[in-house]
């Protein structure tokens, strides 16, 4: 099981927290142990010049000032001149002679290591007199210095403390909306389309928030529009269904007979075909994605590709009432693509068009070429769609469902699979308003072959 947003954060302020300490302990507990080592040098130094005045002087009190010393934890070592050390501490006196106490020619201060301790020394000379060195334990100077770092601990640990409790507030304060993100977006997996997240807490926790919410409308939009497509799709099975069923049960029952057998069994055929096409494009449609769908992709030749399709479409556009119209170009343009699965492309957007276009208007089958692609444009002098359609109009079912029952519709699934045909072919379908008033559908597929400049 991960851990959860409450204990990372947590633990990430007390790393943060406890590796601040160490860094900042350890940098102040160098710099407070320095400092005071400094301070017990200059005290202690000062406390030889004023010794070393006295003694010079042969004023009174030396032997009382030096007991105010030892009560400090500082001996003090005299040189004759004539080389013999007076001292009443036996390792001070050391000190004072490895710090060099009866060569002494001016003001030092040294550091000596003796027996695994650190010995502060301060030597004077004192004119005629000989020397006189004060000696203090190192260990005395990092008193202080021990009573400062344990406050800096203390206040380090208390730093960690706040720390942790700070980190555990943030956490929960973060992770409170997206549990609540969560619990919509597990609701949303068992059908739920009715909860919206809050949008709250910091920037980046409410966008997370939104994105859920738009999902959310998202797939509830989606949803309608399958319904509703599917709605559609039962009307349309259903319709050829009934017609073959009733022509079926009348041919059956002896109802239709003699000259009218022969009307009903074209209608039973007729109807069985706009099934049987009906069936295919669903498969068509269900297939496009799968790898397994397969596509021939040969060169082709466009211009005659068109004329091809020129010739199929101009009678029956003819018999609607409506002009057909073929502008190609006098070369040949050829082009990588399936020329079955083209002429479905084609053949789809040709029907649409005509389904949709009054008598006395123009379909128009248009190509032309650039450089690196042909353009295929089939475009109509029909009503035409809204300007926000053309960009929704390839989706399953959506010009079915919102012309249904105001002008000639088909299935639904025309424009779909016509685009997916098309992006399968490696090719670009857009869709716009024609010159001619109605919808224009372009579809673009790139040349097999460099074409020189029109």
């Amino acid at each position: 099981m991960k851990n959860s947003l409450t204990a990372r954060i947590t633990v990430l302020c007390l790393v943060v927290a406890g590796v601040v300490a160490v860094l900042g302990g350890l940098i102040s507990a160098r710099l407070v142990i320095s400092t005071a080592q400094q301070v017990s040098q200059q005290t202690l130094a000062d406390q030889a010049d004023v010794f070393a005045g006295q003694f010079a002087d042969q004023r009174l009190g030396l032997r009382r000032m030096i007991e105010v010393l030892h009560g400090q934890g500082v001996a003090v070592v005299q040189a004759r001149v004539n080389g013999v050390v007076v001292s009443g501490d036996a390792t001070a006196e050391r000190a004072a002679r490895q710090a060099g106490l009866l060569d002494v020619t001016g003001a030092a201060h040294r550091t000596v290591e003796l027996n695994g301790r650190t010995l502060l020394v301060e030597l004077r000379p004192v004119d005629q007199r000989g020397a006189i060195a004060l000696v203090r334990e190192a260990e005395t100077a990092k008193g202080a210095g021990r009573k400062l770092i344990a406050n800096i601990v203390v206040a380090l640990g208390i730093g960690l403390l706040v720390a942790a409790v700070a980190g555990t507030f943030l956490a929960r304060l973060l992770a409170r909306p997206l549990r609540r993100t969560a619990t919509v977006a597990y609701s949303m997996t068992h059908g739920r389309r009715d909860l919206r997240v809050p949008v709250e807490g910091p920037r980046e926790v409410a966008e997370v928030a939104t994105a859920v919410n738009d999902l959310s409308d998202a797939l509830r939009r989606s949803e309608s529009r399958q319904r509703e497509f599917l709605l559609s799709i039962s009307h349309e099975l259903r319709t050829p269904l009934t017609a073959v069923k009733g022509f079926a049960e009348s041919l059956s029952d002896s109802v239709v007979t003699g000259d009218a057998v022969p009307a009903a069994a074209r209608t039973i055929e007729r109807e069985a075909d706009r099934l049987d096409r009906l069936v295919s494009d669903l498969l068509d449609l269900a297939r496009l994605g799968a790898d397994d769908f397969r596509l021939d992709m040969v060169p082709t030749d466009l211009v005659a590709f068109a004329k091809e399709c020129a010739e199929v479409w101009a009678p029956r556009c003819e018999s609607a009432g409506v002009t057909f119209r073929l502008e190609t170009p006098p070369a040949p343009i050829h082009v990588s693509a399936d020329p079955r699965r083209l002429r479905q492309v084609i053949d789809g957007l040709a029907a649409n068009a005509l389904r949709a276009t009054p008598p006395n208007r123009p379909i128009v089958l248009a190509l032309t070429t650039t450089p690196t692609h042909a353009t295929l444009a089939l475009r109509d002098g029909g009503p035409g769609l809204a300007p926000d359609e053309y960009a929704m109009a390839f989706e399953k079912g959506l010009l079915n469902t919102r012309y249904s029952g105001s002008r000639p519709v088909g299935t639904g699934i025309g424009l779909a699979l016509v685009h997916g045909l098309v992006t399968r072919m490696g090719g670009t379908i857009t869709a716009g308003p024609a010159p001619e008033g109605g919808a224009a559908f372009t579809v673009q597929l790139p040349h097999s072959v460099p074409q020189p400049p029109p």
